[in-house]
């Protein structure tokens, strides 16, 4: 598979989902079908994108949702042009903990400051992002009550918002999720972790039999 271009895997969802246990599976599930995977984090993963994940999340600071929406961009930007790009050039398949539509729902969605239109959030993203769209999106559901039960640190500025904003958010990646490019799919993430696994690894598992038509092996 080296010598074709890598794909572009994200899995997204609200605070709460399970998203870094299933990534962590999922890259151990590809690496056994003999797959090179690199993960990054979104906003993070890049010395800029790292600190400007420290400034976003940061529940003591206080900041235009304009402002918030550029610096997820910035971040994003950053990662895409010195990391993902250069690993799915060589054939690696980059699996992404969120991307361009958690940008879009958070952004776009709550009342304590004035949001940005999805449409234009998009528009945004698609030039930070220089046409770059994952070639699948997973999206992890689950009722927000049950999520932040599941929280078990201090609340960073996006959670501190409380639960009707994460109930908005939840909504909001529903209805944005047909705009994320490429192929998507719903997991149920109220599930216990092994059935959540299991869901996502066939979804992962028919997405690149379709694409490489190829069958994978190994328990799935």
């Amino acid at each position: 598979m080296s010598s074709k271009r890598g794909l572009l895997l994200t899995l997204d969802g609200i605070d709460g989902v399970g998203k870094s246990t299933q990534i962590k599976r999922l890259e151990s599930f590809l690496n056994s079908q003999g797959m090179v995977t690199l993960c990054v984090r979104d906003p993070g993963s890049t010395p800029i994108g790292i600190r400007l994940r420290e400034i976003l999340l940061d529940s003591d600071l206080t900041l235009h949702r304009r402002t918030e929406a550029m610096l997820f961009m910035a971040s994003r930007c950053e990662m895409i042009e010195s990391t993902i790009r250069p690993a799915l050039a060589t054939g690696t398949t980059v699996i992404s903990d969120r991307f361009l539509l958690a940008n879009v729902v958070y952004q776009s969605v709550g009342s304590e400051q004035p949001t940005v239109s999805p449409v234009q959030l998009w528009q945004m993203g698609r030039w930070a992002n220089d046409g770059l769209s994952p070639d699948l999106t997973i999206l992890m559901d689950m009722p927000a009550e049950s999520a932040m039960q599941r929280l078990d640190r201090p609340a960073d500025r996006m959670e501190a918002r409380g639960l009707e904003y994460l109930q908005q958010v939840r909504h909001g990646f529903l209805r944005e999720l047909a705009h994320a490019g490429g192929e998507t799919v719903i997991v149920n993430a109220d599930d216990d972790l092994d059935s959540v696994t299991e869901a996502i690894q066939l979804a992962v598992a028919a997405f690149l039999t379709r694409s490489y038509k190829l069958k994978l092996g190994g328990n799935v």
